[in-house]
């Protein structure tokens, strides 16, 4: 079932970045920083994904999915 938008919500914005590279080359990933206005800061968990593909493109479709589903109210 489709959920409806709350029009009663703030604009949102979602932030995200992407990189694909061998996972061999990896060696850390850390939070990325945002800077929010009135001199603040926020941190984007970064998520891995690894496989061929096929399996990173499910893997990503099913986090998308779960990401939206943690906020029902949009």
């Amino acid at each position: 079932m489709a959920k409806a938008y709350n029009p009663g919500m703030a604009n949102l914005m979602l932030v995200y970045g992407m990189r694909l590279l061998p996972a061999e080359d990896i060696e850390e990933v850390g939070d990325a920083v945002i800077k929010l206005k009135h001199g603040r800061e926020g941190r984007v968990t970064m998520h891995i994904l690894e496989g061929s593909k096929n399996d990173v493109e499910k893997q990503l479709r099913t986090s998308i999915e779960a990401f939206f589903d943690m906020y029902p109210e949009i």
